[in-house]
């Protein structure tokens, strides 16, 4: 089995880096296969709603300037992600909501490829705004239909210089719990998968309050 874990900060290894390095290092405890991949360092465009990601249904966004559909193909091939964003104005930041505008459109116009995939966030965060930020992430997952992890605690380390957050000692522990209960529950549907049958996919109803 095989997480991908995306790093939305500018800083290749600051800190959300090293809150994901420690989920990571657990899940590898347990024989899962990991990959940090950078994106919040990388040009990466917003989402202009063309919609031609559905009416293609190629798996692809039709914005070929960055690396966005290099990463939705990773996620079609993992088994689980891993979101990790800094705080910025108590928000995640913009080059990975672009990137997850985008990959999370893509995957809905093709089949919800992410579907009952397992996913999980984390946040960094000097001192507030982390749990506005880790919600945001966390709208990604639910709306895919994807099965999440918990902790002990909400998923937030704090620190201010690049790998403060290894002395967040509770941190470090919501970090580590997390990467244990993601393989934990990694393992229990790759063995469950031959003696339950998973929900089929229902069509999607789309409505306004436009009457």
């Amino acid at each position: 089995m095989k997480v991908i874990a995306f790093n939305g900060s500018p800083h290749k290894e600051g800190n959300t880096y090293h809150a994901l390095k420690m989920v990571c290092d657990e899940l590898e405890k347990s024989g899962i296969e990991t990959q940090i991949i950078s994106v919040g360092n990388k040009n990466v465009r917003g989402c202009m709603g063309c919609n031609k990601c559905v009416k293609n249904r190629d798996e692809k966004c039709v914005i070929l300037t960055d690396d966005v559909n290099d990463w939705i193909q990773h996620m079609k091939d993992a088994d689980g992600f891993l979101f990790g964003s800094p705080v910025h104005y108590s928000s995640l930041g913009a080059n990975m909501k672009a990137f997850l505008d985008r990959a999370f459109y893509v995957a809905g116009a093709n089949k919800s490829m992410f579907r009952h995939k397992v996913g999980a966030s984390v946040v960094a965060v000097r001192r507030s705004g982390g749990l506005p930020t880790f919600n945001e992430l966390n709208n990604y997952l639910l709306y895919a239909e994807m099965m999440i992890p918990a902790s002990n605690y909400w998923n937030v380390i704090h620190g201010t210089k690049p790998g403060e957050v290894v002395h967040d000692e509770e941190g470090v522990q919501i970090m580590q719990v997390l990467g244990r209960n993601m393989a934990y529950l990694l393992q229990l549907m790759e063995k469950g998968k031959e003696f339950v049958v998973a929900p089929e996919m229902p069509r999607k109803v789309y409505t306004n309050f436009i009457r």
